[in-house]
């Protein structure tokens, strides 16, 4: 399950929030080159490395995926993900387009791909700010970078629209179990299927794809 977003559009939130849920899903820890944030962890949040070591590791062919995101070095080690498969967990990405198209293109029959979207550019912008754990020059620089960011929304195969927490964590949820599971309930499944395929499909009703169009000026 890959999960994208903007900065600042919610997707850490929700994924975490869907780890603690269901034992079933693995988190992909990143490997990055930036600086340790406040509050984070370790081998936790992500595999925190020099860019000697990263040159190291891609020349090994140790990643997955790999790329370059607001001057620093992000990549997915191949290793876990397929040990995970092989014992039959699922493996939740919290990457940005960029690797999400390189891991859709690695592992493309397995591949569910979400995209987060912020309610409005302004909400975003707020967000990011309200963070206060980056230099403010690198702020700037992300909110430049989430139209970019936001271009790319056609690549998913499921937009949410993070306007309230709750409710795209509700759906975030039934697009995954939905895919896990099927759409009919099964007695053997402690989901209500049938429910959640609702959910999903109130979700598309939304035109979640609109809302993408008009936050990257094309509706």
């Amino acid at each position: 399950m890959i999960v994208s977003s903007p900065s600042g559009a919610g997707k850490t939130t929700l994924t975490r929030r869907l780890l603690s849920e269901l034992p079933q899903l693995e988190f992909s820890v990143s490997y990055t080159t930036r600086p340790i944030r406040p509050g984070e962890v370790d081998h936790r949040d992500y595999h925190f490395v020099s860019p000697e070591q990263f040159d190291e590791m891609v020349q090994r062919g140790e990643f997955a995926e790999h790329a370059w995101v607001h001057s620093n070095r992000y990549g997915t080690a191949q290793a876990p993900v397929e040990a995970a498969l092989a014992n039959g967990r699922d493996v939740i990405f919290d990457v940005d387009w960029q690797g999400g198209a390189a891991l859709s293109a690695r592992w493309p029959l397995d591949s569910l791909k979400v995209f987060i979207l912020p309610p409005d550019l302004k909400t975003l912008e707020s967000r990011l700010r309200q963070r206060a754990t980056d230099d403010p020059k690198i702020i700037d620089r992300r909110l430049a970078k989430a139209i970019e960011e936001l271009e790319h929304y056609s690549e998913y195969q499921h937009l949410i629209v993070n306007d309230d927490l709750e409710r795209a964590y509700t759906v975030l949820r039934a697009v995954y179990l939905t895919r896990r599971y099927g759409t009919v309930d099964r007695p053997d499944v402690p989901f209500a299927l049938g429910d959640l395929a609702r959910v999903v499909e109130a979700n598309r009703a939304t035109a979640p794809d609109a809302h993408a169009r008009r936050l990257v000026g094309r509706g």
